[in-house]
């Protein structure tokens, strides 16, 4: 894996984590029973994206080494896994 390739494969597994990690530790302003005039209730009352940013990164790195040493380490690949269709048609 060339380090251009490497590097598009962890800005989509950052992407995909972090719709994952955004709704960890939310409490919208109905749940804390503070409302902000002009607001949806649902809205959360500290969204703390800087920490969430920072925890998905941590958490996309560490699927993106595991996604390397398979790949790179053990030789697995799209063709190492069993087709679902059988051989004999």
């Amino acid at each position: 894996m060339t380090w251009i390739s490497g590097l598009a494969i962890y800005f989509i597994i950052w992407w995909v984590t972090l719709f994952a990690v955004l709704p960890f530790g939310v409490r919208s302003q109905a749940e804390a029973g503070e409302f902000v005039q002009g607001t949806d209730p649902g809205a959360p009352v500290r969204s703390r994206l800087l920490v969430k940013l920072l925890a998905n990164s941590a958490v996309a790195g560490v699927v993106f080494a595991a996604l390397w040493f398979a790949t790179a380490k053990l030789g697995l690949g799209l063709d190492s896994f069993p087709s679902i269709y059988p051989q004999d048609r």
